[in-house]
């Protein structure tokens, strides 16, 4: 695991960059070498924002997760989680998680005021970084170790706990188009279910609700 103190090249998804003061907030990378299949990580997103609300949680606070891999708190993005694999035919070789926690600060650049927020701005004290980081990494190794041994049916169903997506209707970007529909479950390799306005059921694998 590599964390930061700040970070000049942040990098989040679709290649936007991450807000990344001094000082003030958690930001990691780690690396994990999982006897999966390639076919099998998509789940690894799940288990970096699963233990990011656990986490957060912890605090004393109440997180929301978005699909596919944002924490919110109070409606607001206050966690981020990016991860990108390395494969050699049918094997992984390694795969980086990078976790972006916003945790105590009260700035935001323009852009960022009405989306984002601070562990801090709603508990109303300081986190000590440490202390969660310490955390946060071992609700990570729990959530990976359930993965790799039981499979991602639990994880699936812990994300499902703390997400107020489902049964809402909702508007996927995917890039090269938008789909609307309500959002009926999440499969357990962390793809969306989504029912369109047609009637069809759709399996999401990546995308951004808007």
């Amino acid at each position: 695991m590599v964390i930061a103190d700040q970070q000049r090249c942040g990098r989040g998804r679709q290649g936007r960059s991450w807000y990344s003061p001094a000082e003030e907030n958690l930001y990691f990378s780690v690396v994990l070498r999982p006897p999966l299949l390639p076919r099998q990580a998509p789940p690894i997103a799940l288990v970096a924002a699963v233990a990011t609300a656990d986490a957060i949680a912890a605090l004393g606070v109440a997180p929301d997760l978005k699909w596919p891999n944002d924490v919110l708190l109070e409606g607001r993005k206050v966690a981020g989680i990016l991860t990108e694999m390395a494969t050699t035919r049918e094997a992984i070789d390694f795969v980086v998680v990078g976790v972006g926690v916003d945790l105590n600060n009260l700035q935001f650049p323009p852009e960022l005021v009405d989306r984002a927020t601070s562990v801090r701005r709603v508990l109303g004290h300081p986190v000590n970084r440490s202390d969660f980081a310490a955390e946060l990494c071992a609700r990570l190794e729990y959530w990976y170790d359930r993965l790799v041994v039981e499979g991602p049916a639990p994880l699936a169903a812990a994300w499902k706990k703390r997400s107020r997506l489902l049964g809402r209707t909702v508007t996927v970007d995917g890039g090269r188009e938008q789909i609307r529909g309500v959002a009926e479950d999440l499969d357990d390799e962390g793809a969306l279910l989504l029912r369109t306005e047609e009637g069809r059921l759709l399996k999401v694998l990546a995308g951004e609700i808007i």
